[in-house]
């Protein structure tokens, strides 16, 4: 089993030979080497894709047909996975955002803000909400939390975003989801101000994103986190077939759009897909933020899949420090035996959506200070 891991200035990797067979796909993974310093935010338009006409190639009709290669049993080849360490990724992001700040805060005196609406007392939510109030003070940026009770109604959910609104010190506004089922969100979303949308979530962000041509004010975190950890390995997204497991207007959606942007087959499996295993079997790589705790088994990966698991799942468990532990949607210890690169939970997407939350709130902070 591999383990990516890194100095300040170096991503390192073992070298052992691969297999064969499984050449095509581990090309997905060759990382680049990064200087924290100065390469840490990836422009808009690479995480966005290439921009690619949609041109048909039609095969000559006189090509023979192409034949399967008959040259074994591929199966027997040893499988040596990669896990894909987001904690580092992060550090190295959040490294670069924090130097950033500080030389934002040595020229102007200010510092990026960020407002955060908590309702209820959901365990997975608070969880969140520490780490990304935990890493906004590491960077440098101001946090302002706003905590409600679970039975808040829509107007008081509404008047902390409108406080956030008008606050100048503030420049991201972060609602955590999901909230309480009698509050609307799309309304509270769409009240957030799309300058301060740093979520990516406001229905002309998202619009934006769906178009090509367009670029959103910002990117959904956990989509612009996948996109970051696959091209930081080289990841050969055009034309591969990927599985997008959920279609939440947090994680699925934006995900599936960005693929697009980057001229990949994508399918969306959702809960009423039918044969879900069938479809997933047949990617390249399988992004799966469905929220249901070990629902891919082994039988439902290709051999040598890339694997991201954004599924973030609280499991009761009395012996834990907080009552409970994290678990993906992808049952890892079964996918080790079969996929080429895996990102663990917790310690892989998770923290790379925080730092590109981050990325956003100061990009946020920079356009209001004329600094674009």
């Amino acid at each position: 089993m591999r383990v990516l891991f890194t100095t300040r200035r170096r991503l390192l990797v073992d070298s052992q030979p691969r297999p064969p067979a499984l050449n095509s796909l581990f090309s997905l993974l060759s990382p680049r080497k990064y200087a924290a310093e100065t390469a840490w935010r990836r422009s808009s338009s690479s995480i966005l894709g290439p921009d690619l006409p949609d041109v048909w190639n039609h095969p000559s009709s006189a090509s023979p047909p192409t034949l399967p290669s008959p040259s074994g049993n591929q199966g027997d080849d040893e499988l040596n996975p990669t896990i894909i360490n987001g904690k580092i990724i992060a550090e190295e992001i959040r490294s670069g955002i924090a130097a950033e700040i500080r030389q934002l805060k040595d020229v102007s005196g200010k510092v990026p803000g960020l407002g955060v609406v908590l309702v209820g007392k959901r365990r997975d939510s608070q969880s969140y909400i520490r780490h990304k109030i935990k890493d906004c003070e590491e960077v440098g940026i101001t946090s302002l939390l706003a905590e409600l009770p679970e039975d808040s109604s829509q107007d008081d959910v509404l008047n902390a975003v409108s406080k956030f609104n008008k606050d100048p010190s503030v420049h991201g506004i972060l609602v955590q989801l999901p909230l309480p089922k009698h509050i609307a969100e799309e309304e509270v979303l769409s009240a957030i101000n799309l300058e301060k949308d740093v979520d990516g979530f406001h229905p002309l962000n998202v619009g934006n994103l769906a178009l090509r041509g367009r670029e959103p004010l910002f990117i959904p975190c956990a989509a612009k986190a996948c996109i970051e950890i696959l091209l930081r390995y080289d990841a050969e997204l055009v034309g591969k077939n990927v599985a997008v497991i959920g279609r939440s207007r947090v994680v699925g959606l934006p995900t599936s759009l960005l693929l697009q942007r980057h001229h990949a087959t994508v399918s969306v499996v959702h809960a009423y897909s039918k044969n879900p295993e069938e479809i997933t079997r047949e990617a390249d790589i399988v992004i799966s933020a469905a929220g249901v705790p070990n629902l891919v088994r082994r039988n439902w990966l290709k051999r040598g899949a890339v694997v991201i698991d954004v599924g973030t799942n609280p499991v009761e468990d009395s012996r834990s420090e907080h009552g409970y532990y994290l678990t993906g949607d992808v049952c890892y210890e079964e996918a080790l035996q079969l996929v080429s690169a895996i990102t663990p939970v917790p310690g892989g997407v998770g923290p790379v959506t925080i730092a590109m939350l981050l990325s956003n709130t100061l990009e946020s902070a920079k356009r209001t200070f004329g600094l674009s």
